[in-house]
């Protein structure tokens, strides 16, 4: 299964990510790490369940990918 970034927008209640979280793991996902710094997680999900996460309007998501600087 890929993974996925999911980050709460700025203006979003914290609640919402608490939900996310709880959305993830009832349609099979499986929360790989817990940011500290902003608000969000890593979670292991099914990709053709993935639109069931975009489609809330507090949070953002995005697939994981490698990041290398120059």
């Amino acid at each position: 299964m890929p993974l996925y970034n999911v980050t709460l927008k700025e203006e979003s209640p914290l609640e919402e990510l608490e939900k996310a979280k709880q959305d993830a793991q009832a349609k099979g996902g499986v929360i790989k790490h817990e940011y500290s710094l902003i608000k969000g997680f890593t979670v292991e999900y099914p990709d053709d369940q993935v639109n069931a996460l975009e489609s809330s309007e507090h949070i953002h998501v995005e697939e994981d990918s490698k990041v290398s600087t120059q």
